[in-house]
């Protein structure tokens, strides 16, 4: 893990250089490629150096990590022509991927805290920096202080753990934890940043406001931060979440359904996909609790196929709002006339949405809804809602914007560049071939 740490020192001067944009982001590709060599498939934790380590989850989620950071730049051309603190972006994608690559691997649990909370930092700066909006501080101050809010008493709970463990190191948290409070104190932070209906406030508001780059590692890799920390703690609350896992299952389910309904009311395209979002984490986070192996393997696998599908809707939204100035569903009409091709990008990606084989997003949900309704088989009313909700704003949002009559407002229209293209494809490649190499994600 260290190889990875120092090369991305070593990239530091090369945020600085002049015409540097597109070798970095070759750079972030070179390190995807390295980094898929050291594939794990087993569960056995490898690649142990000083406080850190990778075994199959850690390895799936920095793999993403590197695999989206690479695209946001590929998605960030405009920061490049227009030569806006250009720099200073890379420089902050840098920071970024190296708080999430420590966060991913760390085998400390007071170390994770730290790096955990440094990469709310860099996005804050995307949002505000490089936002379209006004409205953008305000998005930055809720994402702030909602997992600022959250995240104090998680260090309140490590510092009383280390005191009666002595150790914060994640193979050594044997102690369990009868006591309600400090199941909430721990999760908090986690459930907020999946987000947990009823936290999730923060969310729309942050990705309606970013810039595309901000959506995508928002989307891609923040949101699994909540899951990932969750897979990890779960061992110490192992009896106290067997006695109360019922509330969070039955918010995430209630409020996946609520959530798909208020996708199908929402005219801007980034902030039906934001809630989307919320709705399949709402997934991720009732197949987590129900504590079964099911649930824990479709947790994995949903994680890494919302982070590719979600990240490449909004390069889509992006796309449209380039051209037209408007992410708005009234204005952004019969782009099937203007754009045949990208909207065959959207069909693809939306089927993806909504769980159509042979996407990744099939098998976690067929995994999380195997192991919810193993866990009780009156969630299958809400998982039907939620699954059929799904494939309605999926089709809404295709629908709406590939046809009808194309907006009269429209002056002049560039149709599609090579790097937009290369950028789709890479997203919707690894979310449908993935499939063909699942076993993988069962191992751990």
């Amino acid at each position: 893990m260290m190889k990875f740490v120092f090369m991305m020192l070593f990239m530091i001067p090369l945020s600085f250089l002049k015409n540097k944009f597109w070798l970095n982001q070759c750079l972030y590709f070179y390190m995807s490629f390295i980094f898929l060599v050291n594939i794990k498939f087993n569960f056995q934790v490898e690649s142990i150096s000083y406080f850190l380590m990778c075994d199959l989850l850690s390895y799936t989620m920095i793999l993403l990590s590197f695999w989206i950071c690479s695209l946001m730049i590929l998605a960030s051309s405009k920061i490049y022509n227009l030569k806006n603190y250009d720099s200073l972006f890379l420089f902050l994608i840098l920071m970024l991927m190296f708080s999430l690559l420590m966060t991913f691997s760390s085998m400390n649990l007071f170390i994770f805290y730290l790096f955990f909370e440094m990469s709310l930092i860099p996005t804050l700066i995307l949002i505000i920096g490089w936002g379209y909006q006004p409205e953008r501080i305000q998005a930055g101050t809720y994402l702030l202080f909602y997992t600022l809010f959250a995240s104090l008493p998680m260090m309140i709970f490590m510092f009383y753990y280390y005191s009666i463990n002595y150790s914060l190191n994640f193979f050594l948290l044997n102690k369990n934890l009868f006591n309600i409070l400090m199941f909430l104190f721990m999760n908090f932070v986690f459930l907020v940043k999946m987000p947990m209906y009823f936290v999730h406030l923060w969310l729309p508001k942050a990705h309606v406001e970013a810039p595309v780059s901000g959506s995508m590692i928002l989307a891609g890799v923040m949101l699994k931060l909540g899951g990932y920390g969750i897979m990890r703690m779960l061992s110490i609350f192992m009896f106290i979440n067997n006695s109360f896992n019922y509330i969070i299952i039955s918010i995430s389910l209630l409020g996946g359904v609520i959530v798909s309904l208020i996708c199908l009311r929402q005219s801007d395209m980034k902030s039906l996909i934001a809630y989307s979002s919320v709705a399949h984490m709402g997934l991720v986070l009732a197949g987590l609790m129900t504590m079964n192996s099911w649930g824990f393997y479709g947790s994995l696998s949903m994680m890494l196929a919302h982070g590719l599908c979600s990240s490449g809707l909004f390069c889509l939204a992006n796309i449209c709002y380039e051209r037209l100035g408007s992410r708005s569903l009234y204005l952004n009409k019969g782009m099937i006339n203007l754009m045949p091709s990208f909207s065959l990008w959207w069909f693809l990606l939306c089927s993806s949405n909504m769980a159509a084989p042979p996407s990744f997003n099939l098998l976690g949900e067929i995994m999380l809804i195997n192991s919810l309704v193993s866990w009780s088989f009156l969630s299958m009313i809400m998982l039907s809602l939620t699954s059929f909700f799904s494939a309605v704003y999926s089709l809404y949002l295709y629908s709406y914007s590939q046809h009808g009559m194309i907006y009269s407002g429209l002056y002049s229209f560039f149709n599609g560049n090579l790097r937009e293209f290369l950028l789709l494809m890479l997203h919707w490649l690894p979310l449908n071939l993935l499939i063909l190499k699942s076993e993988s994600f069962f191992m751990w």
